[in-house]
């Protein structure tokens, strides 16, 4: 006769915690775990508990330690971004389990980089930088603009083919205001671009690496707005998403500091591209609207939006041009996934690691391996990458 698998004595309230937590409903989590609604139900209201193995699919779909399905209750203070909803009193928002998981590692990290600042004997820079809904979003961007150091000449200089030169200038001058800055892998487009954790230490500002790199400078300082107002979120850049009224207000003022300090109204009204074209145009050429884009870095989505403020082209055209844009995104994503079909891309780990975590962030970490506060085989586990990687890795991280 089989022996009874023994239950896990664990607490229901417990196992609603962690799934809620990791971002799962119940359905989304049946079906991971290849179980019925009913029984993963009948586990959360108590009136049956699942197995030891059973407790161990939840604690891998769910990321969790094992340990932590035995507490006795719910933490009360556990939640990762107490303020990350849409606005006091909108209620939290449902993200899904990737993005849930992005911003618990994104809090861990900042936890990790105040005990390493500890360890160093060092305090945490003290951000600053305010601004409050009722400022003018384009003073608010000129203040930016100079609290960062970047001048018309300097971000003149940052001109490439896809905006990347731009999105690192802009990151390392953010960082250095006492921003942690990472990128993460794990959620999609459709997702998020990104999301801020507002603090007075150490805030963090986490964008969509899938983006290309023109959208990502834009999120960054969107979500640098985010930090200047003291308001948490996540967003996705598209002001025309359904959301409650305060919410909207926070996005639309974000995208609008974002733009005004990307694209300065005075530099774009001023540029002979800008100005032989009048008000109202809707004769731009797709070579000039790239051309424009590329020397502020930004996406000619974001030009033409910013053009469109200032009255120097049409709703219609902005908008027939970003349904053209989307296609071309599409159909080059397309071309992208069938070219690497067949063949890997090879991997820079140590940079690929610096670009995710930043500069900041390893550098804390090294300095206190160098101090032997930590072992080698801390700091690989921390960062995520092999021991022969690590000499690499200082290169990547300015050390070496």
């Amino acid at each position: 006769m089989m022996a009874a698998r023994v239950k896990a004595l664990v607490k229901p309230e417990v196992l609603v915690w962690t799934r809620t937590s990791a971002g799962f409903s119940v359905p989304e989590a049946a079906h991971r775990l290849k179980i019925d609604e009913d029984k993963l139900t009948s586990w959360e209201i108590g009136e049956d508990a699942p197995s030891i193995p059973q407790l161990r699919h939840l604690a891998t779909l769910y990321k969790r330690p094992l340990a932590v399905f035995y507490l006795q209750q719910v933490p009360k203070d556990f939640q990762v971004i107490r303020d990350l909803r849409r606005l006091p009193g909108i209620g939290l928002r449902h993200f899904p389990a990737n993005l849930q998981l992005e911003i618990r590692r994104a809090a861990q990290k900042r936890e990790l980089a105040l005990e390493m600042l500890a360890d160093l004997g060092e305090a945490a820079t003290t951000f600053g930088l305010r601004a409050t809904l009722d400022e003018d979003p384009e003073e608010i961007g000129l203040r930016l603009r100079a609290a960062l150091g970047v001048s018309d000449d300097i971000q003149s200089k940052w001109r490439d083919s896809d905006g990347r030169a731009a999105f690192n200038a802009w990151r390392d001058r953010i960082e250095t205001a006492g921003v942690l800055v990472f990128q993460a892998t794990q959620f999609t487009t459709e997702d998020a671009s990104g999301f801020a954790i507002a603090e007075d230490r150490l805030p963090v500002v986490v964008v969509n690496r899938k983006d290309p790199p023109t959208r990502r400078s834009f999120s960054l300082l969107h979500e640098l707005a985010h930090l200047l107002l003291r308001v948490s979120g996540v967003s996705d850049l598209d002001t025309d998403a359904a959301r409650p009224p305060e919410d909207q207000a926070v996005e639309v003022y974000c995208n609008k500091v974002a733009a005004a300090t990307l694209m300065p109204q005075r530099w774009l009204l001023e540029d002979d591209r800008v100005a032989v074209q009048g008000t109202r145009s809707t004769t731009w050429t797709d070579s000039e609207i790239a051309d424009l884009a590329r020397s502020f870095g930004v996406s000619r989505e974001a030009l033409l939006r910013r053009l469109l403020t200032f009255e120097r082209t049409t709703e219609a055209f902005y908008r027939s041009k970003r349904s053209q844009y989307l296609a071309d995104y599409l159909a080059k994503q397309q071309r992208e996934k069938e070219k690497t079909k067949d063949k890997g891309i090879p991997r820079n780990m140590p940079q690929e690691t610096v670009s995710n975590l930043g500069r900041p962030l390893v550098r804390m970490i090294l300095g206190n391996y160098y101090q032997d506060r930590m072992t080698l085989s801390e700091v690989v586990g921390y960062l995520g990458i092999k021991t022969k990687h690590f000499a690499k890795l200082e290169q990547a991280a300015g050390l070496r």
